[in-house]
């Protein structure tokens, strides 16, 4: 089994939001950072920020085929911060996150272990080639927090084959991660939904399927 360890850091332009992030990775390898470009949409308009996220995944290197194997992304813990500027941050609540399930492979099995500080019982389901992890929360503005493990089992398709894992997500209307957060300005308090997409998006585990 290889590991491969990205240590990605927040970037926000107007609403900051720290949280995890699943991204997976097969083996050491230089390679770009994973990454989200992100979307606030609020009655004062539209805000652009990004964000990144630290990770630890594993994931086999080779595969037999037909043979089942897992994909395991653990994820670092994290704390929202209270306010940033002129904005309160409040909660952030309704979290999906979307994770494509590999060309090559069949879908066997999603579980989610762990976690602390979310309010609620995350999920994980299987939307045709699609596993959606789901956060409802509320996580409040200041708080601690860490998001469940993630390990997808799969099944190996023909030999010869590579098996990558990509986030999902090619565009602000197009996300892989959605979010709903509740802001405060002065005495005006907000709902602000948050589209977010990987950019750029690597494969971030490499199997070879022999």
């Amino acid at each position: 089994m290889a590991t491969h360890r990205s240590l990605l850091v927040l970037g926000a332009a107007v609403l900051p939001l720290i949280f995890g992030v699943p991204a997976a990775g097969a083996q050491p390898a230089a390679q770009p950072a994973a990454s989200y470009a992100c979307r606030a949409d609020t009655k004062f308009g539209k805000h652009l920020l990004s964000l990144r996220q630290g990770v630890d995944a594993k994931a086999p290197t080779t595969v037999k085929p037909n043979h089942r194997f897992s994909i395991t992304v653990d994820l670092k813990p994290g704390q929202l911060p209270t306010e940033v500027k002129s904005f309160k941050l409040k909660e952030v609540r309704d979290l999906s996150l979307r994770v494509p399930i590999p060309p090559n492979t069949s879908y066997v099995s999603a579980a989610l272990t762990g976690g602390s500080g979310l309010n609620s019982t995350p999920s994980v389901r299987l939307d045709g080639r699609t596993a959606i992890i789901t956060v409802a929360g509320p996580i409040p503005g200041g708080a601690a927090y860490q998001l469940p493990s993630l390990t997808v089992r799969l099944k190996a398709g023909r030999r010869g084959a590579v098996v990558e894992t990509r986030l999902q997500g090619t565009s602000y209307d197009a996300p892989g991660l959605t979010l709903t957060a509740k802001i405060k300005w002065k005495f005006v308090t907000l709902t602000a939904p948050v589209n977010c997409y990987p950019n750029p998006n690597p494969a971030l585990t490499r199997t070879t399927i022999r």
